[in-house]
């Protein structure tokens, strides 16, 4: 039930609304706040207070998927993703600049990944792991066109026409969204926490057994999920001020950064080409371990252009995987029966610590500079490597043939 074409827009619909919501805080943070005459802090306080909105409105939107699939709540959040932009525009205020980012919030948690994802599972069940690779090959160019695209716009019209032309872009998702079918898939579906057995024979497992495995499993996720997201949203924020305090220029950094979007891609072309045999936690575990060694690449920066664009890529590349995998290994772990609730749940933390994590980097690069942020950096992400190893072996193939295979109902 999954066509090509509603692939084709949802996946223009993600590169859209990433890039007009989510990374327009990388873009414009400092603009805004040297426009109003205010603190930096406060803007960034704007986008920490759209990723709590996520966080608290997380969970519903999740059922509500379930329930009513996602044409209306995606479409929805097309128009409230351009009347954000607008109020941040001709926010005055800083009242106002808040109910901006608020709105803001309430947009991206409905027209980004996560919602695109149950909509997806809603839809087509296990079979949408396809898919959800494939709309990611174009949220992943979010940065890459809309951070030139945004910074040419605001150098030739000035800030506030740069977020009105913002607001229009997010207009043009409506339509993509629109087109969503109201199809469901069939009867839920059980699937195997064996990552290479998707059987669906029953019979020899233990009700609680599995549902403390699936807890632990679930719990793993959510912590992988929750440090990426954290480190996700400090570099949506501040990784061209990063690049610029190790020495590049700002239109170097840009070009650097914008590369990141151009990793994340080519990443998962990869994956959707390659990547059908290989287990959603298997890829979760070899990408969380590249990406604390691609930070340490950002140390040379300063002294090697070369440096500074192999860690944006890379950085990309890891991430894109992991977009991917953080939409099918619910899917694994859970079945897609009440997919956009169990998934809704589990983004909570991370929507609530990310939230912290432009205010909480920018005072380390106020301390401690660019490297301070770099090297705190490296820390979450080695934890999530950590949790990703400790997730696979459970997930893991059973090499007993007198162990059955745990079956998630």
């Amino acid at each position: 039930m999954i066509t090509r074409a509603l692939v084709i827009k949802l996946g223009l619909g993600q590169l859209i609304s990433w890039g007009t919501a989510y990374y327009l805080i990388g873009n414009f943070g400092t603009l805004i706040a040297q426009h109003h005459g205010w603190s930096s802090s406060v803007v960034y306080a704007g986008f920490s207070a759209s990723l709590l909105t996520m966080a608290v409105i997380s969970p519903f939107c999740g059922r509500m998927i379930d329930r009513h699939g996602g044409r209306i709540i995606m479409t929805m959040g097309s128009c409230l993703n351009a009347l954000g932009c607008l109020i941040l525009a001709f926010a005055d205020q800083q009242v106002l600049h808040f109910i901006g980012w608020i709105i803001l919030g309430l947009a991206m948690r409905a027209t980004l990944y996560d919602a695109a994802f149950a909509t997806l599972a809603r839809i087509g069940g296990r079979d949408a792991r396809r898919a959800m690779g494939q709309i990611t090959l174009f949220g992943g160019l979010a940065s890459t066109v809309f951070w030139p695209l945004g910074h040419l716009i605001q150098s030739e019209f000035g800030i506030s026409i740069a977020l009105v032309a913002y607001a229009g872009f997010a207009l043009l998702t409506v339509p993509m969204y629109a087109a969503i079918p109201d199809a469901r898939h069939g009867a839920p579906s059980g699937t195997t926490l064996n990552s290479t057995d998707n059987t669906n024979d029953t019979s020899n497992a233990d009700d609680h057994g599995l549902a403390t495995h699936q807890r632990l499993c679930g719990f793993l996720y959510a912590v992988i999920v929750t440090l990426l997201n954290v480190v996700n949203a400090a570099m949506s924020a501040h990784m061209i001020a990063i690049l610029i305090g190790l020495g590049l220029t700002t239109a170097a950094a840009i070009n650097a950064a914008s590369l990141r979007g151009i990793g994340q891609s080519a990443a998962r072309a990869a994956e959707i080409l390659f990547g059908k045999r290989i287990a959603p936690a298997s890829l979760t575990l070899f990408a969380t371990a590249v990406l604390p060694l691609c930070f340490v690449l950002a140390f040379w920066g300063d002294r090697f252009a070369l440096a500074a664009m192999t860690f944006t890529l890379l950085y990309g590349a890891a991430n894109g995987v992991l977009t991917i995998t953080r939409g099918t290994l619910p899917l694994m772990i859970f079945g897609n029966a009440r997919y956009g609730h169990q998934v809704g749940r589990l983004l909570v933390p991370g929507f609530i610590l990310s939230a912290l994590a432009p205010s909480l980097y920018e005072r380390a690069i106020a301390h401690w500079g660019p490297t301070g942020a770099l090297w705190l950096s490296i820390g979450l992400l080695a934890c999530a490597c950590g949790a990703a190893i400790w997730l696979y072996l459970l997930l893991r193939p059973q090499r007993s043939e007198t162990r059955p295979a745990l079956i998630v109902r």
